[in-house]
């Protein structure tokens, strides 16, 4: 746990340069309201790992379809679950932008709905086994120059969902986060979110039981952004179980290039 906090605060002394433009960009495990511009396409890496050294890594690419109102985005997984390492599950994303299509709009809503294509292996605990559906609903509110909030509200439904035995049955998990942002410069953010998840889980043949996790996640991220319009914001952050979740410690990257 030290060395993780030792590196937050080496990258907030070392890492602050002159930017051109704030960030806008997405938190970490929570989701801000924020589609792509026009002509503006994003690819987003981030990297969460365990204190049991479980992992999982993501890949993901936005494309604004005709403008700012409509995104069509994919993500792609690795996962380590114990000693098996394999790809997970893949989500296709559509992003529609409510509101906040102007620059002065302080509000933002973009629901989004994913269809996640079984692509990770079930029998290896890596993916649901099954076709899912994924709807969630973020929510960005601008409260002054140094401080925005973003809101989250989503469920995930698996029908026919397999255990690693291949009994299935129907899955329902649900997830509620918060997230703070303190910009404390232009290029340099603070940030802590909360994330709440209710997982269901296949046990038996049309039976699943459900867990729970409540993670805090402190951390930072910064830009590089450059004359030719690509802004580079890396990012890390400390995930700390609390309550359900109380002794859980992990280490979560995130790397982000947009043009």
């Amino acid at each position: 746990m030290k060395k993780y906090l030792l590196v937050v605060l080496f990258a907030f002394c070392a890492c602050i340069v002159r930017a051109q433009q704030p960030i806008s960009d997405n938190s970490f495990l929570i989701e801000e309201a924020y589609n792509q511009e026009k002509g503006v396409i994003q690819y987003i890496s981030s990297f969460y790992r365990t204190r049991n050294g479980d992992f999982a890594y993501n890949f993901t690419n936005e494309y604004p379809v005709g403008g700012m109102r409509h995104q069509f985005s994919y993500s792609l997984q690795l996962v380590r679950v114990g000693t098996r390492f394999g790809v997970g599950d893949t989500y296709l994303n559509y992003r529609y932008q409510l509101h906040g299509m102007k620059e002065e709009d302080t509000f933002s809503i973009s629901p989004r709905f994913s269809v996640i294509l079984p692509t990770g292996n079930y029998h290896r605990g890596q993916g649901a086994g099954a076709v899912g559906y994924q709807f969630n609903i973020p929510v960005s509110v601008t409260h002054s120059k140094h401080i925005v909030t973003h809101w989250n509200a989503g469920a995930t439904f698996t029908p026919r969902a397999k255990d690693a035995s291949g009994e299935r049955a129907n899955t329902a998990s649900f997830n509620l986060g918060q997230s703070t942002v303190f910009l404390i410069k232009k290029n340099f953010n603070f940030l802590v979110e909360t994330v709440w998840n209710r997982i269901a889980s296949v046990t038996a043949a049309n039976h699943s039981t459900y867990s729970h996790s409540l993670l805090l996640n402190p951390g930072i991220r910064w830009a590089y952004n450059f004359k030719n319009g690509l802004q580079i914001v890396p990012g890390l952050a400390v995930p700390i179980g609390v309550g359900p979740s109380y002794g859980e410690r992990g280490m979560f990257l995130y790397l982000s290039f947009e043009k």
